[in-house]
């Protein structure tokens, strides 16, 4: 059953770890991403915690830009996730992106608070609307 504390408190740390990425700031992102965490990128790929980690911390990957759209948010006592969907800008190995992106995270709290263990991100064709519901506005 979802629990609205855990809801609210788990809604901050998503938008905690959206400033986190447009800052590129690899002591939060540290904090908020569990050490086991595998993320599946939109290329398919599986990558680690240190892989995210020095992403930012070598500049291969940099956004300048993070519009939310939509932040769905289901929380229990101890687990929770998160579906975002936005507009990031930036750049990837020196070569500028702009992507209309979905981000499905898996988080835990434990006593140092909300972490990611699993995410999984794809690309969303632009003007593709939907509803917040799980349907296609289309």
């Amino acid at each position: 059953m979802p629990n609205d504390d855990a809801t609210d408190s788990l809604r901050t740390a998503e938008r905690r770890l959206q400033a986190a990425q447009l800052a590129s700031d690899a002591a939060a992102l540290d904090e908020l991403l569990d050490n086991t965490m595998r993320f599946t990128g939109p290329d398919g790929n599986v990558y680690t915690k240190d892989d995210d980690l020095r992403a930012h911390e070598t500049g291969q990957q940099i956004l300048t830009s993070l519009k939310e759209e939509d932040l769905q948010v289901l929380a229990t006592a101890d687990t929770g996730v998160t579906w975002f969907l936005g507009t990031l800008e930036g750049s990837v190995g020196g070569q500028p992106v702009r992507a209309r992106m979905r981000y499905t995270r898996t988080w835990h709290r434990d006593r140092a608070g909300w972490k990611i263990i699993a995410a999984h991100a794809s690309f969303v064709a632009e003007g593709s609307p939907e509803t917040g519901d799980g349907t296609r506005g289309d």
